[in-house]
């Protein structure tokens, strides 16, 4: 088998437009040379880079390397899930040979081995073309820092597509690559994911390691993927999952890919507009409502009996939120020795300082009454739809020059929703909810039990046949300032 002329087709293919499916069998039938794609994927990286800014470290010369030995064993006849497949992760995520810096100031040395997660993704075959930017220790849902400025959201130069794994929704959303791996400890994932146009699964607790640590966030963090369709983000998280020996959470086996397109028979959904307790005014733009309705609607036509059911999270949930996600900003920061960050992550160590301890083995001692309370909710109902965030994304520059206070009002009003899950531990996936009258893209999010990931993948691509929200693309403002 000849290798394909990599010159002749980075012109014939306009490989922004593919999936990771498409460029998965694309390589294999040999139409397509890995150093072409990543060749091209790099180009538009480099090029979009000064304007929508979604990475922290772009790989060039080892990308390319490594793609050269995919098209060598492609032609050989080797044939892996995603053998030459250009993706990317998130700035939290170690990559051997590369630092990384969670979105902190300053130096920091190379990292010595592949985190658990990329060394799947690497065994699968692909082809890791950079890190992208996250939010200082991954703490709001903005992408913004000293250390790199905004990232901007694709569908708006103006504003943020979310956080904190906003650089790896930004690179999809954009088609700079197909798919790219990212981590929700508060709705980090479904969050930037809602807002631009994208399907995000949070998976259940340790369905996707997150090694070098046993957990992350004191259970509160997951990897997971973003992608623009529900196969696609299938074919990353079955790719990604898997368990490190030292991982204190190991959930049984599942296949993503296996349940698109699979038939979920009539469910009971509750559509569940209530906010969970915050301790700041919160409010649902009617828009975002209207939205999240139209998805009820159409999960009715679908055949589906979707009834307004309002979920009562109590108060608990949010005693055992804030002492883990503290204490987890605390112990992250900790692993940065002369970060240079922002004087609101220093108030939140200091703060994760006083609740760690005795408030934090508390906080972790709830969850089983919690799982109990809130799984009760599920004897009624097979699921649950609500929204993903209560506005559109706000403009990138809100988050700059305020306080924590402000921060804390401006943060909890606009993303109310998507951490109990976190602190339960279960998976959540966002989907395309619509767009404003502003262009602005909305989400909803499907919420499950324990490893339902299989049905809620399901249901996400029944809406995607329907809705087909793959086939909405942003104007590429990125390439023309």
């Amino acid at each position: 088998m000849t290798v394909p002329d990599p010159t002749r087709q980075a012109s014939e293919t306009q490989t922004g437009d593919l999936g990771l499916a498409d460029y998965a069998a694309t390589l294999a039938q040999g139409t397509l040379s890995s150093v072409a794609a990543v060749s091209a994927v790099l180009d538009r990286i480099e090029a979009s880079q000064s304007t929508l800014n979604a990475f922290r470290i772009v790989r060039r010369e080892r990308a390319l390397v490594e793609a050269a030995d995919a098209d060598r064993r492609l032609a050989a006849g080797e044939r892996l899930p995603l053998l030459g497949v250009p993706v990317a992760v998130k700035d939290d995520t170690d990559i051997a040979g590369e630092p990384t810096a969670f979105g902190c100031g300053g130096s920091f040395a190379p990292k010595t081995e592949d985190a658990e997660s990329v060394r799947r993704l690497r065994a699968a075959g692909a082809v890791i073309v950079g890190k992208t930017n996250t939010c200082e220790l991954g703490q709001l849902p903005f992408t913004s820092a000293a250390a790199f400025g905004h990232t901007r959201n694709p569908w708006s130069a103006d504003h943020t597509p979310g956080g904190s794994s906003g650089g790896s929704s930004a690179a999809v959303a954009a088609g700079l690559v197909p798919a790219a791996l990212g981590s929700d400890g508060a709705g980090s994932i479904r969050i930037p994911a809602s807002w631009t146009n994208l399907v995000g699964i949070k998976p259940q607790r340790g369905r996707i390691s997150t090694w070098p640590h046993a957990e992350a966030f004191y259970g509160l963090t997951v990897n997971g993927p973003l992608a623009r369709t529900v196969a696609d983000a299938a074919l990353l998280l079955d790719v990604a999952a898997g368990p490190h020996d030292g991982d204190l959470h190991t959930p049984a086996p599942i296949s993503a890919s296996a349940a698109v397109g699979r038939d979920p028979g009539r469910l009971r959904i509750a559509l569940s507009l209530r906010t969970p307790f915050t301790a700041t005014r919160t409010a649902l733009d009617p828009e975002v409502a209207a939205a999240v309705r139209s998805v009820g609607d159409t999960l009715r036509k679908l055949g589906h009996s979707v009834t307004v059911a309002d979920l009562h999270y109590g108060l608990l949930i949010g005693a055992s939120f804030l002492p883990r996600s503290m204490a987890g900003i605390r112990a992250a920061h900790r692993k940065f020795p002369g970060a240079q960050v922002d004087p609101r992550t220093i108030a939140n160590t200091r703060l994760g300082r006083l609740l760690d301890g005795p408030v934090l083995f508390a906080a972790r001692q709830a969850e089983p009454l919690l799982h109990k309370r809130i799984g009760s909710f599920f004897h009624d109902y097979d699921l649950v739809l609500a929204p993903t965030t209560a506005t559109p994304p706000p403009r990138a520059e809100d988050i700059d020059g305020i306080g924590v206070h402000a921060t804390n009002n401006l943060i909890t009003a606009a993303c109310p929703y998507t951490w109990p899950w976190n602190v339960l531990g279960w998976p959540s996936v966002n989907v395309p909810a619509g767009f404003t009258e502003a262009g602005l893209p909305v989400g909803a999010q499907l919420m499950g039990t324990a490893a339902t990931e299989p049905l809620l993948i399901s249901v996400a691509a029944q809406l995607e046949s329907e809705l087909h929200w793959e086939r909405k693309r942003p104007s590429r403002w990125w390439l023309s300032r």
